[in-house]
């Protein structure tokens, strides 16, 4: 009996070390299901709706041969700027707007361009490949964003996270794979090459934005992010938006729909602006995005029942 005692003490020992060395732990479940954790997964669920509210509408535009990536991230910018660059505007003191860009001009300029080119680069992958892989290859962000948050934001992760990463690698390949298997197939090997590259460039872009954002409102506050990110947001978009877009934007045929699509775009693009800072304060960026992998699930509804994709 004492034998068996000590077989199943040594067999435990072994177990601890191997919970621990996985970051797996015996928790209560009240300590874990918490109502700070359920409305975490409450908000991540509605910020996937407000992403997969902006893929179906994007591809809309692109089946409506509307090829404005920038005059799309334009307007969202715009209505930053009207609302929350306008509110650091009022501030006195050190929070005034133009305190902020005597100090820290640089870092915003630099969160900004990311963020304008990240979107730009996403909604331009629409004109060559579908939504379903641009909804799957985005979740190349995670692994992206573990790096920088380890390195910048001083994170540290354990071996299960890691695996999980391997896997979301795995995962994008094997996404990259398809597409260009069925590229060949239809003869458009180079577009679908193109569209699977642009976004994973922008999966890129959206880590270091994402990396910025935390440590944003989380140091400093959510107005001061949105602010920045309205003003230069706003700039760089705009400036992008005369030099390539003039010739496209004078193209659009104007109508109900179009102007419709472009209104749930930028609405939800807005919202989620708003929403994701709220959000990331109370978790973290990597924490958000793996919630918002659900919105690949949306967008695989989205592919089958309103654009009649196959799976």
């Amino acid at each position: 009996l004492a034998l068996k005692d000590m077989e199943g003490l040594d067999e435990e020992r072994l177990c601890g070390k191997w919970r621990v060395g996985c970051g797996l732990y015996s928790y209560n479940l009240r300590d874990v299901f918490t109502w700070r954790l359920l409305k975490t997964i409450v908000m991540g669920q509605v910020l996937s709706l407000l992403i997969c509210g902006t893929a179906v509408s994007c591809q809309y535009l692109a089946i409506a041969q509307v090829d404005t990536p920038m005059l799309q991230s334009f307007l969202n910018y715009a209505l930053l700027l009207l609302v929350y660059t306008t509110i650091l505007s009022t501030r006195k003191g050190d929070r005034n707007i133009l305190q902020i860009l005597k100090t820290k001009w640089l870092k915003y300029l630099v969160m900004g361009l990311a963020d304008v080119e990240a979107n730009y680069a996403v909604v331009k992958a629409y004109q060559f490949t579908s939504l379903t892989s641009i909804q799957l290859l985005d979740c190349f962000v995670i692994p992206v964003l573990m790096v920088l948050s380890w390195f910048f934001l001083k994170t540290r992760y354990r071996l299960v996270h890691f695996v999980a990463v391997i896997v979301c690698l795995l995962g994008v390949g094997a996404m990259v794979g398809a597409d260009i298997l069925a590229g060949r197939d239809k003869g458009s090997n180079s577009d679908v090459v193109l569209g699977d590259g642009l976004v994973l460039l922008s999966a890129v872009l959206y880590a270091v934005s994402n990396v910025c954002q935390e440590y944003t409102v989380k140091n400093l506050s959510r107005v001061e992010f949105l602010g920045m990110m309205g003003l230069f947001g706003t700039l760089i978009s705009g400036i992008q938006l005369a030099v390539l877009e003039t010739h496209a934007v004078a193209e659009i045929k104007w109508d109900f729909q179009i102007s419709m699509l472009f209104a749930v775009y930028v609405l939800c693009m807005y919202g989620l602006y708003n929403f994701m800072p709220v959000v990331v304060k109370m978790t973290s960026a990597t924490a958000v995005n793996l919630s918002l992998l659900t919105a690949d699930l949306f967008s695989l509804f989205c592919g089958i029942f309103l654009f009649r994709y196959t799976v």
